[in-house]
């Protein structure tokens, strides 16, 4: 019977260093960026542990990469690769011990250094008319139910009365083309998801255009946007009475939110397929006041663009955490995964975007982000491509592996969004959903005030 004999070289750190890798991924944030930043915050160690902190930074982020995993078992898929070597098998208790020693100080300014769009300025979708297209919005992440937790962060009941796991809040701002994180800030469900917003202003600049819901389009966080002269496009809710300053000749009208002056549109959108039609009304306010450069129907079809922040969203909770609570048994633990959470998705974004640049014409929302997961992980427990060839490889088995399976372009959407599953498979509500493919097409119906509106803009 013949066989074959398979044999490859593994690179990694020397001596006890060498199970601090992240695979493939360990390239976008090598051993040199995790030093510093251990340096940066007091973190590094003045003699080799068995456990040295750089070791155990990748540790945590490996705990994401694997967030169906206890660290035990997430440490032994660092070392699977590393056949040979000489290397610690730590305890339970002596892995919860690293990761205290450590904090949330070099996991915090790890993300602050990744942190900002994918740099992809010339792809389609990225930027309009000149403008990075960002969201901003909130979610919610469930925590451990203990003692500790419980003290930082509240329970919410839940539809049945009960009470449900403790919650925090977090709000992102997001570049729409990549979904790669720019500002991300988090606490208590007690700060409210507007207050939350505010914080991330900060990062908001010339040459940004930020889409929000209508939750968010309020008169003081549009006088921020506008105070760091980047742009907004939100949405107003309908009763909301704004005075009319001037009319548009595309049927958008000049008015006054905040102290800013905006341009209002108001449209009908209109989805037809061979099961019949549905139409709906959306109002949205802007920055943006001339209709010659940015046309009413063009703003419109833009604001689309916003539910990429809920897919960014779907990525962290779902792809990644799987629906799990964050594991972290105290807040300042809980600081530590969750930065370890956005730095592990970010560095999957940064690998997707490489990925899809290297070839004209790609959109990035081909990327499928579960196949970019489950390369990392592979790469992970191979211990492959940890320290980078002489011949730069800029896309990696991680981005080949994205091209090689792309999704299909993205299908027009014709059903509303509703939840598909309950929580529990015995208490399944709401009508039965009909996933039928349809060809569609879509029509958008600028609306004028069939009277002037003079009544005070409100809150």
């Amino acid at each position: 019977m013949e066989q074959s004999v398979i044999t490859r070289t593994v690179m990694v750190a020397p001596g006890r260093f060498a199970p601090g890798h992240l695979g493939e991924l360990t390239q976008q944030v090598p051993f040199e960026l995790v030093d510093a930043v251990l340096s940066q915050t007091g973190r590094l160690q003045s003699r080799v542990r068995d456990l040295p902190a750089r070791v155990v930074v990748y540790l945590l982020l490996a705990g994401c990469l694997f967030a169906e995993q206890g660290y035990g078992q997430v440490w032994q898929r660092l070392c699977a690769g590393l056949d040979g070597l000489k290397l610690a098998t730590p305890t339970a208790s002596a892995l919860t011990k690293a990761r205290r020693r450590l904090g949330p100080a070099p996991l915090r300014a790890l993300f602050a250094l990744l942190a900002g769009p994918a740099p992809m300025a010339a792809t389609a979708g990225v930027r309009v008319g000149g403008l990075l297209v960002c969201a901003i919005d909130g979610t919610t992440l469930s925590v451990a139910d203990t003692p500790a937790n419980l003290a930082a962060y509240a329970k919410h009941s839940c539809h049945n009365g009960g009470s449900g796991y403790p919650l925090l809040r977090l709000v992102a701002l997001v570049a729409c083309g990549t979904r790669s994180l720019i500002d991300v800030a988090y606490g208590p469900t007690s700060s409210g998801e507007t207050t939350m917003c505010q914080r991330l202003v900060a990062s908001l600049g010339p040459g940004m255009l930020v889409l929000c819901d209508r939750n968010l389009t309020t008169n003081t966080l549009i006088g921020r946007i506008a105070a760091t002269n980047a742009h907004l496009l939100g949405r107003c809710k309908t009763d909301r009475k704004l005075p009319v300053l001037g009319r548009l000749g595309d049927g958008s009208w000049l008015s006054v939110m905040g102290g800013v002056t905006v341009r209002v549109i108001q449209a009908e959108i209109t989805i037809t397929t061979g099961a019949g039609r549905a139409s709906g009304s959306y109002r949205l306010a802007t920055i943006l006041t001339d209709p010659r450069t940015w046309p009413a129907a063009t703003l419109v079809a833009l604001y689309h663009q916003r539910w990429e922040i809920e897919t960014a969203y779907l990525e962290l909770k779902s792809s990644i955490l799987g629906g799990r609570v964050l594991r972290a048994r105290t807040p300042a633990g809980i600081d530590q995964e969750v930065h370890a959470l956005l730095v592990c998705y970010q560095l999957l974004r940064l690998a997707m975007a490489d990925a899809t640049s290297s070839q004209a014409g790609i959109d990035p929302d081909r990327a499928s982000f579960t196949i970019a997961l489950q390369a990392a992980r592979d790469q992970l427990i191979q211990a492959a491509g940890v320290i980078q060839e002489t011949v730069i490889d800029l896309v990696g088995k991680i981005g080949r592996a994205v091209l090689a399976n792309l999704l299909a372009d993205r299908r027009l959407r014709v059903a509303p969004r509703i939840v598909k599953r309950a929580i529990s498979k015995y208490n399944a509500r709401g009508p039965t959903i009909n996933r039928t493919s349809y060809k569609a097409t879509l029509s958008i119906d600028i609306l004028c005030p069939p009277s002037p509106l003079t009544a005070r803009a409100g809150p």
